[in-house]
């Protein structure tokens, strides 16, 4: 969800199907290219099944990625899966209604119900780029809900596991996990030199847990896994995790701490905004360090 500097909004935020890697066996990803709202997209080939993870924003995007799975695929069947319910994430997943099987985990179909056509609205107004990469959309049931926490998918010779905590990033986050590869694919719980996005929008929308997240991220170091596709930026290991969760909780820290001397929120990102910024310089999207210290503030 991260914005750039121009004035006139975010450059337009389209999928290259081109920008693919094969990071395993089977295992592709369509990678970010550090676009603004566009995500990492993953294509999971079975012997029987291919699974597409996330979609882009919008149907013109989401048409590229099907076509991109269905080259990859051949013959074998489609499924569908979002990490959560964002614009950037899973606002092209018309195009997979009737060609794909959709899975969801039920808090993420829920918040989509509850909250996508506010966010469809408020991403509209990010710019010109944004408003034409969205026009069109349609939101869509899936086919398949599971309550959580896990849902095991036998694609053909491989399985793959999709975990849900809830609140946290948002109250529907799931990850998509290759145990035998150790694969982990995160959505926004982990993202590569790129400040966590807290999408604290107080009244409209509040729920992010901040704590739950830090003890996601742990768990998820926990699994060891050799490689982590982050939901935007570059792929990795273990080290994304950790050092998105090592801010997370420093963050909160530091934040009490200010609280604890008296001092307001406003006064609070006027102090440390700048000192965080500048201890992380080679991150991305730096104005959502305002929002993370609102969330932190609200909580004393």
């Amino acid at each position: 969800m991260s914005d750039n500097s121009s004035n006139s909004g975010p450059s337009s935020p389209d999928v290259d199907p081109t920008a693919i890697k094969e990071i395993a066996e089977g295992v592709f990803v369509i990678c970010d290219r550090r676009i603004p709202l566009v995500p990492n997209i993953g294509i999971i080939v079975g012997r029987e099944t291919a699974l597409v993870i996330d979609t882009g924003m919008g149907p013109a995007n989401g048409t590229k990625v099907l076509e991109t799975a269905k080259e990859l695929a051949g013959n074998r069947a489609l499924v569908l899966t979002l990490t959560h319910f964002h614009p950037e994430h899973g606002f092209g997943a018309q195009a997979f209604k009737g060609a794909a099987k959709i899975h969801y985990n039920r808090a993420q179909r829920d918040e989509l119900r509850a909250k996508g056509a506010a966010y469809l609205d408020m991403f509209r107004t990010f710019g010109p780029a944004v408003a034409v990469a969205l026009e069109g959309t349609s939101l869509v049931e899936p086919d398949w809900v599971y309550p959580g926490p896990l849902a095991r998918i036998d694609i053909g010779g491989r399985e793959v596991e999709l975990r849900t905590w809830g609140l946290a990033h948002t109250a529907g986050d799931q990850v998509v996990w290759l145990p035998e590869e150790r694969i982990l694919f995160t959505g926004d719980l982990a993202e590569e030199r790129t400040f966590p996005i807290f999408p604290w929008f107080p009244p409209n929308d509040v729920d992010i847990d901040g704590a739950r997240w830090a003890e996601i991220l742990s768990e998820l170091i926990s699994w060891g896994p050799a490689v982590v596709v982050p939901g935007h930026g570059d792929i990795g290991s273990v080290e994304i995790l950790t050092a998105v969760r090592d801010y997370i909780v420093d963050l909160r820290k530091r934040v009490m701490a200010e609280r604890m001397a008296g001092r307001d929120s406003e006064a609070i990102v006027a102090e440390l905004a700048p000192k965080i910024r500048a201890e992380h310089p080679d991150w991305f999207a730096p104005e959502w360090i305002d929002f993370a210290i609102r969330y932190h503030a609200s909580l004393s």
